[in-house]
């Protein structure tokens, strides 16, 4: 159970690295407004506030890797419930599709992570 915990919480890693990316990077991009529904011109009036949230992305990726090479499940913990936490914000402020991108993978990696403790 451990080696799916670890697929799992890296999956999901890797998801908050892809947010990170369109936010911080891609925001005005076809690609990114298509993703999260935005026109050029919001695009352009909210890349600054589209990047502090890929950072924060970004810092939810960083626990969950830093987690996963030192072997701490503490961090892990912290990480994945942090991804929930913010998937489940987002989802009642944002966009219900969050659920399904954010709160699922993290809610499954956190449930193998604690069945394999």
């Amino acid at each position: 159970m451990t080696i799916v915990a670890d697929i799992l919480v890296g999956l999901v890693a890797l998801i908050h690295l892809y947010i990170l990316v369109l936010e911080m990077f891609l925001w005005t991009s076809p690609r990114a407004r298509a993703g999260f529904g935005t026109t050029k011109e919001f695009a352009e009036q909210t890349k600054t506030l589209a990047a502090n949230q890929g950072l924060y992305n970004g810092f939810l990726a960083l626990a969950l890797i830093w987690g996963l090479i030192a072997g701490e499940f503490q961090l892990q913990l912290y990480g994945l419930v942090c991804v929930i936490i913010a998937g489940l914000y987002g989802a009642a402020t944002a966009s219900k599709r969050i659920l399904f991108v954010q709160v699922v993978p993290g809610a499954l990696a956190l449930i193998a992570l604690l069945l394999a403790r």
